[in-house]
């Protein structure tokens, strides 16, 4: 990958089997970086937008620095959706009583 003056033009797809799965890729070169297996399980990708990507850059789950590493390193940055919270995984484990 090779960055504009520490900047990155990067395109976001989003996955039609699982809410809240995105793949960062380098707009450039597109998926052809990412493995045939996790494209298999991410569906057939959704462009969701294009940004230019910086290190400070906030982003909803994490840094522009991490996914630009990311990308760098694998050729994409997979964002998986947020954990449930326990409480839902409890409410969800406890039986409920029907009261009459």
């Amino acid at each position: 990958m090779t960055t504009m003056n520490g900047k990155l033009l990067c395109e976001v797809f989003k996955s039609p089997r699982k809410d809240e799965m995105y793949l960062y890729v380098d707009k450039r070169r597109g998926l052809e970086d990412v493995p045939e297996a996790l494209l298999e399980r991410f569906g057939k990708p959704v462009s969701a937008l294009t940004l230019i990507l910086t290190p400070d850059k906030p982003l909803a789950r994490t840094r522009g620095a991490e996914v630009m590493a990311a990308i760098e390193e694998k050729g994409f940055y997979l964002q998986m959706p947020p954990a449930k919270e326990d409480y839902l995984l409890d409410l969800y484990r406890t039986p409920t009583e029907a009261k009459y």
